[in-house]
């Protein structure tokens, strides 16, 4: 075999090598871009049974994969790198009668990415739970209030969360404006440290009837500069608009 040959069947290998090193680095290394880095809370009326939730974050619409909401069942927000299964599951669970705990406990058990995961549960029937894994960015972090489960990560720091609870818990009223005063606490707070871009509520009164209407709020903000303002403007429209208190 002449020497030119030789140095050329090495180097092949080399570079084969040094191409799966590569690919291995970047599979261990998930793309942050694409999670949902963002704050939500999930809640619920124990006088009514209504149950909703709602959440920010820096990225596109955020409102068609964080919350999964039933009435009568429960609330859950998957975010992070968000797995919109797990949100799924949870609610699954939740209807088959387990408490959020275990809910949370058993979407989360074969998942192998749950570290990379936030996962919020409530139920209908007052159990919460909450889960923030180890590679979220800070701050990240959950508090579990009174009827009431926020999250969130990329905050600017716990004062995100902790003005939610605060707003939740405080303000008196329907449901639907103590998550609306508690989403603006948080982004009033600070919020997502990279920016805001999108917005979503979502509060379920009642089941919906034969004809398809209920008097439920499901409204989003996709593409804005300042999503949460302009979700209170769409949400008090809306709740004139159809006369829901």
């Amino acid at each position: 075999m002449k020497p030119t040959n030789l140095l050329r069947n090495l180097t092949l290998p080399l570079v084969f090598l040094v191409t799966l090193a590569a690919h291995a680095s970047e599979a261990q290394e998930p793309n942050r871009e694409e999670w949902d880095n963002t704050f939500s809370l999930v809640a619920r009326d124990p006088a009514t049974g209504a149950v909703a939730g709602a959440v920010s974050t820096a990225r596109l619409s955020v409102g068609n994969r964080v919350l999964q909401i039933e009435f009568g069942i429960g609330a859950v927000a998957s975010q992070a790198n968000t797995n919109t299964m797990l949100a799924r599951d949870s609610m699954d669970r939740l209807r088959q009668g387990a408490t959020a705990k275990e809910a949370l406990d058993a979407a989360l058990l074969a998942d192998e990415k749950r570290e990379e995961r936030q996962l919020s549960v409530i139920s209908a029937k007052g159990t919460q739970a909450a889960f923030t894994g180890t590679k979220p960015d800070d701050f990240k972090g959950h508090i579990i209030g009174k009827d009431v489960v926020v999250a969130g990560n990329i905050l600017v720091g716990r004062e995100t969360l902790e003005a939610m609870v605060a707003a939740f818990e405080n303000t008196p009223g329907p449901l639907a404006d103590r998550v609306m005063m508690a989403l603006e606490a948080g982004q009033k707070a600070g919020g997502d440290r990279r920016g805001k871009i999108s917005a979503a509520i979502v509060v379920l009164n009642e089941a919906p009837n034969a004809n398809g209407y209920a008097r439920n709020i499901d409204l989003r903000i996709d593409n804005s500069k300042d999503p949460v303002a302009e979700l209170r403007t769409l949400f008090d429209a809306y709740k004139t608009a159809f006369k829901i208190k």
